[in-house]
């Protein structure tokens, strides 16, 4: 696989990109490009020449991340106002507002059948589960301290719980906190599994193998992209490269490659057959909020995608073969 520019879109928001993901093809249209900012608002562009078609507002602080349902027909925005905002992808029209006291609301994943929207409790170190049929909270897993003795771990700010990730079959969440533990949880039983060792930094960021609900890939501040064995608690790769933090990690639809942001500036493609980085990527003049390859599916879609975002407000938009 091999990443090519197709096309740049800079001061993209008014300040800081801090979020973005697809949503999905669905009969009346392609994929569209979600982007979230401190500046308040989600941005909806077209998936393949980075046009604007709508800017979605409501929050009354920035956006720190955005999900779309698996149908592609809703998505939901996040917002350091502790609210958030689900919304219908093509009206823009509100269908629920969600509220969490504040800090408790970061990075968010619907489930793949689309039931439930996992949230990352923030301070809370927590995460909520949303049924998304009534909007109704079914369930928080909390996050159990890791045993052992640490004594640097005496602040409730260490379990800051920054990210989340659901499994291919939905059976496993995984969530990664502000001290490096990534917790991982039956989602049908709600009970906490384990814990998975290897990271002592934040992990932004969190992605299962689409093909195997037993591979988690994390993104860490410690510079490092880890591949687990989630089941059996096993760190089974570690790729290093980046210059600095890892800030977000994606895999590809066909599960053979997997891109990274870091505040280093680039974006990274890595070879998971070699384990290894094969290609970085300068677009960006700021740290990389951001990655997300573009989901298969459409009439008009004849190449994967990848976009990313940025602090220095701008979209870079690839296409890989």
């Amino acid at each position: 696989m091999k990443l090519g520019g197709i096309k740049s879109v800079d001061n993209a928001h008014d300040d800081s990109v801090w979020a973005v993901t697809w949503a999905p093809a669905t009969a009346t249209r392609p994929p569209l490009l979600l982007t979230g900012s401190l500046d308040e608002t989600v941005r909806l562009w077209k998936s393949d020449d980075l046009i604007l078609e709508r800017t979605n507002t409501g929050h009354c602080l920035g956006v720190a991340s955005v999900a779309a349902h698996p149908l592609g027909s809703i998505a939901a925005s996040s917002s350091l106002d502790s609210f958030v905002r689900v919304f219908d992808v093509d009206s823009n029209a509100t269908i629920a507002t969600l509220e969490a006291p504040p800090s408790e609301v970061w990075q968010m994943r619907f489930d793949p059948k689309g039931a439930v929207l996992a949230v990352a409790g923030g301070g809370s170190a927590s995460i909520n589960l949303w049924d998304t049929s009534t909007w109704e909270l079914i369930a928080t897993l909390s996050i159990p301290r890791v045993e052992g003795p640490k004594p640097s771990d005496k602040s409730a700010s260490k379990k800051f719980v920054l990210s989340v990730a659901w499994s291919p079959d939905g059976k496993r969440l995984a969530c990664g906190s502000m001290d490096g533990t990534i917790s991982v949880f039956d989602a049908q039983r709600i009970k906490f599994l384990h814990h998975l060792d290897g990271h002592f930094m934040p992990v932004r960021s969190l992605v299962y193998s689409p093909y195997d609900p037993r591979i988690l890939f994390s993104a860490s501040d410690d510079g490092n992209v880890h591949m687990y064995d989630a089941e059996g608690k096993a760190l089974v790769g570690t790729m290093s490269g980046h210059a600095s933090w890892v800030l977000c990690v994606d895999v590809s639809p066909d599960g053979t490659a997997i891109a990274t942001g870091s505040s280093d500036r680039t974006v990274r493609l890595w070879d998971l057959n070699m384990r290894a980085s094969v290609q970085t990527m300068s677009n960006h003049t700021d740290q990389v909020w951001g990655v997300a390859f573009r989901p298969p599916g459409g009439n008009d879609v004849r190449s994967g995608r990848l976009a990313s975002v940025s602090d220095d407000k701008s979209i870079s938009l690839y296409d890989y073969s």
